[in-house]
């Protein structure tokens, strides 16, 4: 099980190619991403906490700006390097979604 990330200038479509919207991908942590993504409570108040790891989830710039400071937290309670480049990646995705009007991150799961 993994996340994928892709940061969109527009709101992607789900079904079909989206790459006239693509700005950038993060494909290469999808897995501990996933795992550092699932310590979180699906019911608490965090936006990260929202991301399904089984489906998609698209976060637009407004919630980027909220999501991107639960980052922090969570590269705290890191175990491995490859969580800490996974929350990398994320935390510079969500800048870049937080900083870029119009724009989405979606969260690919499997």
């Amino acid at each position: 099980m993994g996340i994928e990330l892709e940061l969109h200038s527009g709101r992607p479509r789900r079904k079909g190619p989206s790459q006239g919207t693509l700005l950038r991908g993060s494909h290469d942590h999808g897995e501990a991403l996933s795992r550092v993504l699932s310590t979180l409570d699906r019911h608490g108040s965090g936006k990260l906490g929202w991301v399904d790891p089984y489906g998609d989830t698209l976060f637009n710039e407004q919630e980027a700006q909220v999501a991107r400071q639960e980052v922090g937290v969570l590269m705290q309670g890191c175990t491995d390097d490859q969580q800490k480049a996974a929350l990398m990646d994320l935390a510079e995705l969500l800048e870049a979604c937080a900083a870029t009007p119009g724009s989405y991150l979606w969260f690919m799961g499997d």
